[in-house]
């Protein structure tokens, strides 16, 4: 039978002003990304959820800085194409026929489509993709009551799109961690299935005052889980492993605390070091100075000693030669020899003057004598500055070197790895209190549920799948995982308590998130497989996220499947799927080298000078302009404001 609903993927692209075009084109069949890690992949999958439906706005990444718009060309199976056109931030859609890879111009016709569904309103982009899937106007039970609301496509997106944390969950694959949404996803699960919706189903009976009672507060109760549960997807992929996580952020914490604190230790010491050593320098630079002042002061007044003790000299040799010859005038009262009278009063007396003059002499030759004793000692002290100062300079320079070079950096670093997971620590715990709340209300909820339960069981439906039509969908799902080489698949059933798999007697939520990641992806392309082969209504797209993580981090050995062929076996599976079936797989393994060569493999590189860098385009930072570079910092400035980075 075949079925010419559902559509496929053609491209994704995203626009911004004075950035690069970003984008992917699919084909039908198998396509893969696949390359380094933080290179876009799981980044695509996000953003085609999005595209299809999902809230916004986008995950704010680096990358996706300046991008604005984005554009999704879609293909139906029966040829029509349209694009729709998206802002990065959420809101509206606007569709327009045929491919676009860059935005329509304003004339261009298009159809506007709110971003909510509604069953009352047909122009939503819900109701615009479940038409072009045969699923339009379909209705899904949402209670036991056997109440029913309008079937949206995001009822089945996460039954088509499953991201890296849904893949691995330790959950079943219609569940979502949401119990209010359990009863229409299983619903959504039966009508693609059985080809048959629950429009036909009549409430059990009206509902008195109590149970009203019962159901504001299940509503307010479902409001108050709807807001914690979009917080907590903001801020944690895996509630599950919240609580090792916080561990494992406080072990590293306490690890980059000890660090921190070594380094600066080491930082104080070096600056205060480095503060000594200028102290000691421009100390000794200015004793260095005063002594050179002191030594030329003391040069002339050495000179002034010598000028001195040369006119003391002839003072004294004047007398003794007037003694000796004693015929001249009197050289201080000028009287002549005949005159001389040694026994008169006189002004001056020459003996006395010339033991003055001999007295004075000894005097200043023994101050002289000092003055060349400090000289003696000013000039070792000096020799002693020109020795320690180039030390002094050397040192505080390989100081400053290493501060600034090695220190100063790897100080910053440390502190900024330390607030950054100090700021992941804190959503963690944020996360954490936000998921033990969304499980008290949880418990609250089925608690106010059970009490109701007591009261009308026998007015309730489970609305479970005929047994027939669960058996083929299990009998479909073993032959995948037997045509994959999946270990042990000769027994799947499908449980109608866990609405999940048992396979080899084991349920699949209690084996490793390897093959939990492997057998969801089976559970969902399985389903497009029935759906497709029975000719039910399906979107026929399946997008994959990592489900080969059993080949790249598996729990322990049971979970290992890096030593089979399973990987060959499934994307050669892939491969030969039909046109009316796409497949998208995002993965970190390089698949096998007949698929890495397909046209539609595209490896994401993270390596500007090798293939594609990512999905986005990688930018080039602007260089610094060479003034700056240039600049260099004098480490004998006195300054010490670049130690204020202690504080900071």
């Amino acid at each position: 039978m075949t079925d010419t609903s559902g559509f496929r993927l053609r491209h994704i692209a995203f626009h911004g002003p004075h950035r690069p075009l970003a984008s992917l084109t699919f084909g039908p069949g198998l396509n893969i990304i696949y390359g380094s890690s933080e290179a876009g992949k799981s980044f695509v999958v996000e953003a085609v959820d999005f595209m299809l439906g999902g809230r916004g706005p986008l995950r704010e990444i680096p990358e996706r800085v300046g991008y604005d718009r984005v554009l999704l060309g879609i293909e139906t199976l029966d040829g029509a194409q349209f694009t729709l056109l998206r802002s990065a931030e959420g809101g509206a859609f606007r569709a327009y026929d045929g491919l676009h890879l860059e935005p329509p111009a304003e004339n261009v016709e298009s159809v506007e489509l709110a971003e909510q569904h509604s069953d009352k309103n047909e122009t939503n982009l819900s109701a615009y993709l479940l038409q072009r899937c045969a699923l339009g106007g379909m209705r899904v039970r949402k209670n036991k009551y056997n109440e029913t609301i309008s079937l949206s496509f995001r009822n089945l997106a996460r039954l088509i799109i499953v991201d890296e944390t849904e893949i691995m969950a330790r959950r079943s694959p219609l569940s979502d961690g949401n119990p209010v949404a359990d009863t229409p996803n299983f619903a959504t699960f039966k009508l693609l299935l059985t080809g048959v919706d629950d429009s036909a189903l009549v409430p059990s009976k009206p509902k008195g005052p109590e149970e009203q009672s019962r159901e504001v507060q299940l509503e307010l109760l479902d409001q108050l889980l709807d807001d914690y549960r979009v917080r907590l997807k903001a801020l944690a992929k895996n509630p599950d492993e919240l609580q090792d996580q916080l561990q494992r952020l406080e072990r590293t914490l306490a690890q980059h605390g000890e660090q921190l604190a070594t380094t600066e230790s080491q930082y104080r010491t070096l600056i205060d070091r480095r503060r000594d050593l200028r102290k000691k320098l421009e100390e000794g630079r200015d004793r260095k100075s005063e002594i050179d002042g002191l030594l030329e002061r003391f040069t002339l007044l050495d000179e002034h000693y010598v000028s001195d003790m040369a006119r003391l000299k002839g003072i004294e040799e004047g007398g003794t030669l007037f003694q000796v010859l004693g015929q001249t005038p009197c050289p201080l009262c000028g009287a002549s020899p005949e005159n001389h009278n040694h026994n008169a009063e006189c002004d001056g007396n020459i003996e006395a003057v010339v033991a003055s003059a001999r007295s004075e002499t000894a005097k200043i030759d023994l101050l002289r004598k000092e003055l060349g004793d400090t000289v003696k000692e000013l000039n070792r002290e000096g020799r002693g500055f020109d020795r320690r100062l180039p030390t002094i300079g050397e040192e505080l320079q390989s100081i400053s070197r290493g501060l600034e070079q090695m220190v100063a950096p790897a100080l910053t670093k440390l502190r900024a790895n330390y607030a950054s997971l100090a700021d992941k620590r804190g959503e963690v715990r944020e996360a954490l209190a936000i998921y033990t709340s969304i499980q008290d209300i949880e418990a609250r909820r089925l608690k106010i549920e059970a009490a109701g339960d007591e009261q009308s069981d026998g007015s309730k439906s489970q609305g479970d799948l005929p047994a027939s039509v669960s058996d083929a969908f299990a009998q479909t799902l073993e032959t995948v995982l037997h045509d994959w080489h999946f270990p042990d698949a000769d027994r799947v059933f499908f449980d109608s308590k866990s609405r999940d798999l048992i396979i080899a007697g084991k349920p699949r939520t209690a084996r490793g998130k390897g093959l939990r990641a492997i057998t969801h992806g089976a559970f969902t392309i399985g389903l497009l497989q029935f759906c497709r082969t029975r000719g039910n209504p399906h979107p026929g797209l399946v997008i994959l996220d990592t489900p080969l993580r059993a080949y790249r981090e598996p729990d322990g050995e049971e979970d290992d499947l890096s030593g089979t062929d399973l990987d060959v076996q499934f994307y050669d599976f892939l491969q030969r799927l039909p046109n009316d079936r796409q497949v998208i797989i995002v993965e970190n393994t390089t698949p096998p080298k007949a698929i890495a060569d397909l046209p539609q493999a595209i490896m994401f590189t993270k390596n500007p000078h090798q293939g594609r860098y990512g999905f986005f385009p990688q930018l080039v930072a602007p260089a610094m302009p060479a003034s700056e570079s240039a600049d260099s910092p004098d480490t004998n400035r006195t300054s010490d404001s670049d130690e204020d980075i202690i504080g900071k």
